[in-house]
């Protein structure tokens, strides 16, 4: 019998079609935790992720297609809070909103690249936990869909992201890596 996973074995191009939608959701959850003036899309964010994802790379499965997925939008995602910082950008201003009494705040800018500054150093020590919060913080999946992309238990699931994140808080809080 072949494993369930075997439909979802290719190449980039060939998975998209697949997990289109899926990608798409949860490109739009992530971003809806974004402050307003958010510019980047859904769509925008998934076909981002899939240009960086072609170039004949081979993936062993739904998982590993999901885990490469959530490592691409994390980089867009860091990349474009990066420029929205940049001087030539705007640098420190904030942009308004339609409706005057909402403003936009670069804070959500600064803990993004808090925790992707952070994770690097956690990924060191702490590879497959480092997987798990990419896929949650990064990519917006549930804890029960990163432990089955990621294919653990969803107890080890709970128990990793419980350490991950009090390891990424302390670093963050101590404005850089910790043990």
């Amino acid at each position: 019998m072949s494993d369930p996973d075997d439909r979802h074995a290719g190449g980039a191009a060939e998975l998209l079609p697949q997990v289109y939608d899926e990608l798409r959701e949860l490109a739009a959850a992530r971003l809806g935790h974004e402050k307003p003036g958010q510019t980047l899309t859904a769509t925008a964010l998934v076909h981002e992720a899939f240009l960086r994802l072609v170039g004949g790379q081979k993936f062993d499965g739904h998982g590993h297609f999901f885990a490469a997925a959530a490592e691409a939008m994390r980089r867009i995602l860091v990349d474009a809070a990066r420029r929205k910082k940049a001087a030539k950008h705007g640098g420190g201003l904030t942009r308004e909103a339609l409706r005057p009494d909402c403003v936009a705040s670069p804070a959500h800018d600064d803990e993004l690249l808090a925790v992707h500054d952070a994770l690097d150093a956690f990924a060191e020590k702490h590879g497959e936990k480092a997987a798990l919060v990419k896929l949650r913080y990064f990519a917006g999946l549930t804890a029960d869909e990163a432990a089955a992309a990621l294919g653990i238990s969803c107890s080890t699931a709970d128990r990793h992201w419980a350490f991950a994140r009090a390891w990424l808080h302390r670093a963050i809080a101590k404005g850089g890596a910790t043990s």
